[in-house]
């Protein structure tokens, strides 16, 4: 093979996040265990937001085997977590020229990720909350009907239906203001958001 073909050739395996023994430096290890916290503040597994940050900080494809040895976990919980992570669209697989293991990379622009996982978890519960509360409002207008005569629980029912009705303008508040959001997202939002953040750059 000549020098020049050996340029043009795409990393191997071997090649291909091993360079420096599959091991996190600090700063690294101090990147996955917080963004590792936070997704489990928002609900999710911490091992989602790990393999996530290893991911993003990676310049390089990474297979299963690689995010093993780095995170130390089991084959099983990578394998369940990079399965999440695709699911939410946040990782995906890539191809590496020469080779038949699966790769992985990370989602990079943050943008685009926050707002797949708004779209698909927070926005269905928002939803659910908002047809719940329209039931709820539903029956207490048929109990208020049936309680013709007792004037102390219709008092009751008023008083759930006022406050039930608050919390279903608030939830219609919020959709809005999540719809509105998302579309936003649709566009390139990555620009604006260096812009708030005092103008820094995503590579």
């Amino acid at each position: 093979m000549t020098s020049a073909a050996r340029k043009r050739k795409k990393p191997t395996s071997k090649e291909v996040g091993r360079a420096e023994g599959l091991s996190l430096t600090e700063p690294e290890i101090a990147v996955t265990d917080a963004v590792g916290r936070l997704m489990e503040f928002w609900g999710f597994k911490r091992n989602m937001g790990r393999v996530w940050a290893v991911m993003y900080l990676s310049p390089h494809p990474l297979t299963a085997a690689d995010l093993k040895d780095l995170l130390q976990i089991s084959s099983g919980a990578v394998s369940m977590t990079l399965a999440e992570l695709t699911r939410w669209g946040v990782v995906k697989k890539v191809w590496v020229q020469g080779e038949r293991k699966d790769f992985f990379v990370g989602e990079v622009a943050l943008w685009r990720m926050i707002s797949r996982v708004l779209g698909e978890r927070e926005r269905a519960e928002i939803v659910s909350a908002v047809e719940a509360f329209e039931h709820a409002i539903e029956s207490l207008e048929l109990k208020r009907r049936d309680a013709r005569t007792d004037d102390a629980l219709r008092a009751k029912i008023d008083l759930q239906v006022r406050r039930v009705r608050a919390l279903l303008e608030l939830s219609k508040l919020g959709r809005t203001l999540l719809d509105a959001l998302l579309a936003t997202a649709k566009v390139d939002a990555e620009p604006l958001t260096r812009f708030l953040l005092g103008g820094g750059r995503s590579e």
